[in-house]
């Protein structure tokens, strides 16, 4: 009975190393095998490249309300932010002086008429008894110069009431171009000079916008020598359609164009000025809001990448390329252009090359791994 405990205890210990040393074997072939990894086969593709420069805004017409006297503000006949048309009233300054002096304008020309019409009798007089050798000639002479003296009061008299008539009329202010009323800063009752540091309020013509950006010298050499044309002029007329990106986000329906370049260049920052036009359908952008201004580009033969399947160290871009037998080397990259989602490559990859797309951050120098090839399309089209 004891030889048969003793074999039994030695068969189940022969068997537990069999089957131990069979998973051990197991285990060892499991973590030797290399890993799945999705990649992806590098291919030119057509790309559109949005470059977005920040931007200001302002009106086609922008035009300051400045009162020409001095007075009280009588009546506002509009509101903030209210659209007028052009020669709609908006204000009236209480200036009775102005008034006074249209009526004084008008006695004066009233005893000017009476100074010439004086003075033409008296040439009337004299004229007749002059040619009759009674009088001196002389006397005729004094005559008419003194009537050609009156005649000329008569002139200073009507020039001096279409000057308090033109001051009158600075009492009634009218919009100058149809637009979009701003701020008004006075209320009625307030002083006003015609030195008045801030205008009444301002008119601006919004129908069309101006958006003003800004780009360095390399950016304007690049983007002009690409564009057709010999003169300026020319290749501003060849470039294509820009868009406003407004605040929110949203972009305005109507795509714009750049229609002036600076012909200096900004000393101090070393960036020239450029002006986009849109059109303002409903006035939806205001003057001095902010927006961005973005120039497509479209690159026919571009080597595109997700920027999920790289990672940086120290300021640079580098993505695992499959090299010989399966094994990941990592590549440093030169990037163009950033799409947003994905990288456009200047310098390192080249096509037929693949990349792995997922799961990098696993990955380390010469790693073998097992590709899963994906269909690039799906790549581009579910980044």
């Amino acid at each position: 009975m004891n030889h048969f405990k003793i074999f039994l205890s030695s068969l189940l210990f022969i068997t537990f190393l069999i089957l131990s040393s069979c998973g051990g074997t197991k285990t060892k072939s499991a973590q030797t095998q290399p890993k799945i990894y999705t990649v992806m086969k590098l291919a030119p593709r057509k790309a559109e490249i949005n470059a977005d420069y920040p931007a200001s805004i302002l009106g086609i017409q922008n035009i300051e309300i400045r009162p020409k006297i001095d007075g009280y503000v009588e009546n506002i006949y509009i509101d903030e932010g209210a659209s007028v048309k052009r020669g709609q009233l908006l204000f009236r300054i209480n200036a009775p002086q102005y008034e006074q002096n249209v009526t004084t304008a008008q006695a004066n020309i009233k005893i000017a008429v009476a100074d010439v019409n004086a003075a033409q009798m008296q040439v009337d007089k004299v004229r007749p008894i002059v040619e009759k050798d009674i009088v001196s000639p002389y006397e005729l002479k004094a005559a008419q110069y003194t009537l050609e003296s009156k005649q000329a009061a008569l002139a200073q008299a009507k020039a001096a009431l279409n000057n308090a008539k033109i001051n009158l009329s600075y009492t009634t202010i009218y919009s100058p171009a149809d637009g979009v009323i701003g701020v008004l800063p006075y209320k009625i009752g307030s002083l006003i000079t015609s030195t008045t540091i801030n205008p009444l309020t301002t008119v601006s013509n919004i129908e069309s916008i101006y958006a003003y950006f800004s780009v360095n010298e390399k950016q304007n050499l690049d983007f002009f020598l690409a564009a057709k044309g010999n003169t300026m002029q020319e290749k501003l007329k060849t470039l294509p359609p820009v868009i406003l990106v407004l605040a929110n986000g949203s972009q305005l329906a109507a795509k714009g164009r750049i229609e002036t370049a600076s012909g200096l260049i900004n000393a101090q920052t070393g960036a020239i000025n450029l002006r986009a036009t849109f059109k303002n359908p409903g006035g939806l952008v205001r003057s001095g809001s902010s927006a961005i201004v973005r120039i497509p580009t479209t690159i026919d033969t571009a080597i595109l990448i997700p920027q999920k399947s790289t990672y940086q160290i120290q300021g640079k871009i580098f993505v695992y390329v499959v090299g010989a037998s399966n094994k990941v080397k990592s590549q440093e990259l030169v990037i163009s252009a950033n799409t947003g989602q994905f990288y456009v490559i200047s310098r390192g990859l080249k096509a037929g090359q693949q990349i792995v797309v997922d799961g990098i951050a696993s990955l380390r120098e010469d790693l073998q791994i097992k590709p899963k090839v994906l269909n690039a399309d799906s790549v581009y089209r579910n980044p």
